[in-house]
């Protein structure tokens, strides 16, 4: 989700880590790496996992969370089982949802939105198109009351993208877009007649993320909303299939460990390969940052290549608080890193999310 300019905020003060651990392989420089960022106050706790197919690998917490928010109790101590707000890494999952839905025969990345919203006026947009970024459908602003203030005064996601008109041509360019999955959402619902959590629930269940959904009243504080005016507490009671899921880092090393192995608990291996293939390649990109013609999308699954990662078989996904999901086939690694702060990724900041990327994936 996009914000404002940055302006100037401080540091979020933090106590020196002593991490709390469950390791069988030692990853040192990414857990170096991450010990680093918490104790200089750039992240304000973190949660590092690592597994392969078969097993956790490595797993360890950092920091202990001294809120700048008067509503949270100061000095909560990161725990490897502690739930963050995922924020975009929500999108894959999402994703992977509506494809356990296609793999029953209920649906094709062809179907258009129409079908589950006979309101919605524009026919050509696809379930392919909402989920690589690829529709044109207009996205929405979301107030400070949490509700969506565009497009014919819609009060609710779902009216929102009933109402959306679209900024281009479907299949054209690409824009990335957090509307767009409450059509995803909606297009499950309307194939499987259960609501849009229920599926979510079933595939959750399916691997045993018994920590994944879209509850967040047990989240870590999310810091840094106040750069870029977003309150989180306004965006959580949307329970946003864009960007509203909270897990722990077990919750999505079993996702992982499941694309890794195959084993079709999630997804059949062949299901996979069509989520990690670019649908968006060659298009027109409309993005400010220019180092996002670095990247493709797939179906749901964001596929960097950027000059400076050293691995470029990964596909996965970051949230805007700067968790991440990232699966390297090349490597038959997965890294989850659970973290708490909107604005890490600015220059001021200085958290470089490659490092760690390329650390793991080289084993170090």
């Amino acid at each position: 989700m996009s914000g404002a300019s940055p302006v100037p905020t401080p540091t979020i003060p933090t106590t020196p880590t002593t991490p709390i651990t469950a390791t069988t392989r030692q990853f040192t420089a990414a857990t170096d790496w991450t010990r680093r960022h918490v104790d200089a106050g750039r992240l304000p706790v973190a949660v590092l996992g690592i597994a392969d197919a078969s097993s956790v690998l490595s797993l360890e917490a950092f920091g202990t969370d001294d809120s700048m928010h008067d509503t949270t109790p100061a000095g909560r101590t990161a725990q490897v089982n502690d739930r963050f707000a995922l924020y975009s890494v929500t999108k894959p999952l999402v994703a992977l949802t509506a494809m356990r839905v296609i793999e029953r025969g209920l649906l094709t990345t062809d179907t258009p939105l129409q079908d589950a919203l006979p309101a919605f006026a524009h026919p050509q947009v696809t379930l392919g198109h909402l989920m690589s970024h690829t529709s044109g459908v207009a996205d929405v602003v979301l107030g400070a009351d949490g509700s969506a203030v565009t497009h014919g005064r819609a009060t609710t996601l779902r009216e929102a993208i009933e109402r959306a008109p679209l900024e281009y041509i479907p299949g054209t360019a690409r824009r990335y877009n957090n509307l767009a999955w409450e059509g995803v959402a909606a297009m499950i619902e309307h194939a499987t007649g259960l609501p849009f959590e229920h599926e979510f629930g079933n595939f959750t269940a399916a691997v045993g993320a018994t920590g994944l959904s879209f509850d967040t009243d047990d989240v870590h504080a999310v810091h840094g909303g106040e750069r870029y005016d977003h309150d989180p507490a306004a965006l959580f009671p949307l329970r946003h299939p864009a960007a509203g899921a909270a897990a722990s880092a077990a919750d999505l090393l079993a996702i992982g460990q499941s694309l890794l192995s195959g084993d079709g608990a999630v997804i059949a291996p062949g299901t996979i390969e069509a989520m990690a293939r670019p649908r968006t390649s060659g298009l027109y990109m409309i993005d400010p940052d220019p180092m996002k013609r670095f990247e493709d999308f797939g179906l749901g699954w964001n596929l960097p290549r950027r000059p400076g990662l050293l691995d470029h078989s990964i596909y996965g996904h970051s949230g805007w608080s700067n968790t991440q999901l990232w699966v390297s086939p090349a490597a038959g690694l997965c890294v989850v890193m659970l973290t708490n702060r909107l604005d890490a990724g600015e220059p001021d900041v200085g958290v470089n999310l490659d490092e760690l990327l390329n650390a793991v994936f080289s084993g170090r």
